[in-house]
């Protein structure tokens, strides 16, 4: 039997952007946080290199605004920009405040006014502004903030919740576009749950998924992008797809990413015969921008035919090593690679999706009561490009701006009254789940093939016709069959798969993470690509 859930505040997604924000909020209102599978399966639990902000005395707001848009390919939005870099030292202090274990600075040439942790570099940034907890700073964070939001009796953490889609004034037939909540699948029972909410929240971070080799946990299905689509918010810049240049290459490692913190410290690529490549490529070297370097890595096992590149640390002492990067250290000799003495063989993977549902520096959506955080959304400070360790960034200003906002507008706001049940009487159990699997392995792989690091607009295309052919086959199926956790994120996969498609081909120009053989050259005006739903217009 389906369940009724009421809640001041409904947090879809319990990563760094859905803890920030509930734990921010007044321990009076009733707040649930949803997680699809366990709450530790979001992308930040994995994050490993960290949060930039401007917390060094010889660092300033303006230096890291000036990166930030040199690395957006012209198309960040400054005010945005400025906005997250000036509440950087803020937000990281509430993150200390809460607990978070960062890796103190014990250099003894620092003097005692310097700031106490440590700071690493990454690629795009003129200064060590990166703090971290080594290189497991995701899992730092999250269990941290994980164990504050369980000492909160007004938080529920609930966990094997798969969104399946949001419940607006709209969809119910009355007056308004509200959103009231959720229906939510309960992998435990298998039925559909309603939550009622006077706020909700995605935080369900983004689609790297929808590609065939990502970095990403098995969830970055695109969700509340795809929600929010269909519940009639805009989306923006989707097609700009981060991909991490450096993934480690070995069969039996699934989705593990190698630190950009490694080419920080002095890290470099390198081809199959130990020659350097980067130096070829941009006069910054190792430590170009990520859509730089992945392009030329893509560029070069594609010349030379070779599956893969090598990322080498074996210069510096092998106790450097092991003290900074023991996450990467263990792992790489799990698999027989020792990078105390070993290159380790990488390859670009999908990463981090830059685009997203369109939002104000209130986390606010086209949809009343609907807002969204993190990954998911498109604040404009990414532009065409993220740099390193800005989304962490991202996710704790613009959950607690939302927070603020929420915390505004609960005097104005009542609790729906109860919502109808979710209506399963027309459908029945499938018998041929094999549907599923292979249209998703169809699904990520022509994504990678023809919406990838280089694209044409034949390949797009080619891209455009199989998507729509998928999308009638999935919408068939979801309307005669019980929604499961592999269907649901199927659907949104493929939905958002079509919005990076049709951006894509809207885009005739090479801007940032978007390149294309067909308009090499970047046009002198910068324009967002933006998508606006049917619903939005009725």
């Amino acid at each position: 039997m389906s369940q009724q859930y009421q809640h001041d505040v409904l947090v879809i997604g319990s990563g760094a952007a859905g803890l920030s924000l509930a734990l921010t909020l007044p321990g009076h209102l009733r707040i649930a946080v949803l997680s699809k599978g366990d709450l530790s399966n979001g992308s930040t639990f994995w994050a490993q290199g960290g949060v930039a902000a401007v917390l060094d005395d010889t660092d300033t707001v303006q230096s890291h605004v000036e990166d930030t848009l040199n690395a957006g390919g012209g198309l960040c939005h400054e005010d945005a920009v400025r906005f997250t870099v000036e509440h950087s030292r803020e937000a990281i202090q509430w993150l200390i405040d809460q607990g978070v274990p960062f890796t103190r600075d014990d250099d003894p040439a620092h003097d005692e006014n310097s700031f106490e942790f440590h700071l690493t570099r990454e690629g795009g940034h003129s200064h060590r502004r990166i703090i971290h907890a080594a290189d497991a700073t995701g899992a730092a964070i999250f269990k941290t903030l994980l164990a504050q939001a369980r000492l909160r009796p007004n938080i529920d953490l609930l966990e094997q919740r798969v969104a399946v889609d949001l419940i607006t004034e709209r969809r119910l037939g009355l007056d308004g576009d509200r959103c009231l909540g959720a229906y939510v699948l309960d992998r435990s029972t298998g039925e559909v749950d309603t939550f009622g909410a006077r706020f909700t929240i995605l935080a369900t971070g983004g689609a790297a998924k929808v590609y065939l080799y990502t970095s990403n946990p098995d969830g970055a299905c695109g969700d509340g992008i795809a929600m929010a689509w269909r519940a009639g918010c805009r989306v923006a810049n989707l097609e700009f797809n981060q991909f991490h240049p450096t993934c480690l290459y070995h069969p039996q490692a699934k989705s593990f990413l190698v630190t950009e913190a490694l080419r920080g410290e002095g890290a470099l690529l390198k081809l199959p015969n130990g020659e350097r490549f980067m130096p070829r490529f941009d006069p910054r070297a190792e430590l170009a921008p990520r859509d730089i370097v992945a392009r030329a890595i893509d560029h070069e096992m594609k010349r030379l035919g070779v599956d893969c590149v090598y990322l080498d640390i074996s210069h510096k002492p092998a106790e450097f090593i092991t003290s900074h990067f023991p996450t990467v250290y263990e792992r790489c000799l799990s698999f027989g690679i020792d990078i105390t003495r070993q290159a380790i063989p990488v390859v670009p993977a999908a990463h981090y999706t830059c685009g997203g549902v369109m939002i104000d520096q209130h986390g606010c959506t086209d949809v009343p009561g609907l807002y969204a955080i993190g990954e998911t959304t498109f604040t404009g400070l990414h532009g065409a490009n993220r740099m390193a360790s800005n989304s962490l960034l991202e996710c704790f200003v613009y959950g607690r701006s939302a927070a603020a906002h929420i915390v505004d507008h609960l005097p104005h706001t009542a609790l729906p009254e109860l919502l109808p049940h979710w209506d399963a009487s027309q459908v029945t159990d499938s018998d041929e789940d094999v549907i599923i699997a292979h249209n998703w392995d169809e699904l990520r792989r022509f994504m990678w093939d023809y919406v990838g690091i280089v694209r044409t607009t034949k390949r797009l295309q080619r891209a455009e016709h199989r998507v729509r052919l998928l999308l009638d086959e999935i919408d068939e199926f979801y309307s005669n069959y019980k929604v499961s956790r592999d269907l649901i994120e199927l659907r949104n996969l493929a939905q958002v798969a079509e919005l990076m498609i049709r951006s894509a081909m809207q885009r005739k120009e090479s801007r940032g993470l978007h390149y294309t053989l067909d308009y090499p050259d970047m046009l002198p005006e910068a324009l967002d690509t933006i998508l606006v739903p049917p619903t939005y217009d009725d």
